[in-house]
This record gives C-alpha cells, sequence and structure tokens, in this order.
C-alpha cells in the first residue's frame, strides 16, 4: 500500500466516484497491491521470515510503500 502520508491518486478517484453508485459513506480510500505466494517452510515463523525478506529485498518499495504479512495454510 502507498504510505499514508503521499498522495495516492488512484485512491482519489475512487473516493471522488463513491458517491455516483451511491455509496455516500465511503472516504479515504487507498489502492494497493496484493501479492500471494506459496512457501514451503517447517513452521509458521519461517514462512514469515520469508515473506519478510521478499518484501523487503524485492516487492516493497519501503520508501513509499508499507506491506502486511498474512500466512495460511495450503488448502
Amino acid at each position: 500500500m502507498p504510505l499514508k502520508g503521499l498522495l495516492d491518486p488512484q485512491g482519489k478517484a475512487v473516493t471522488h466516484s463513491m458517491p455516483s453508485i451511491g455509496l455516500n459513506n465511503v472516504d479515504n480510500v487507498r489502492v494497493g497491491k496484493c501479492i500471494t505466494m506459496e512457501i514451503e517452510a517447517a513452521d509458521e515463523t519461517a514462512a514469515h521470515t520469508t515473506a519478510e525478506t521478499a518484501c523487503k529485498k524485492l516487492l516493497a518499495n519501503l520508501i513509499m510503500e508499507s506491506y502486511h504479512i498474512r500466512i495460511s495454510q495450503a488448502q
């Protein structure tokens, strides 16, 4: 997601469009990206460490973006 202090033009456009579809109670939309990965790991901590490394070194531009990691079991 874009950092809260940075302008999010796409989020602003979506925010301003909400009333046109009858959603007058929506404000401050932020638009980002979602990345999913399948990680083989011994446990949840190891999987989180792998995902954290991927985010910090490759997937997120930490100057402009934040990230959130959610671990779930494969189905």
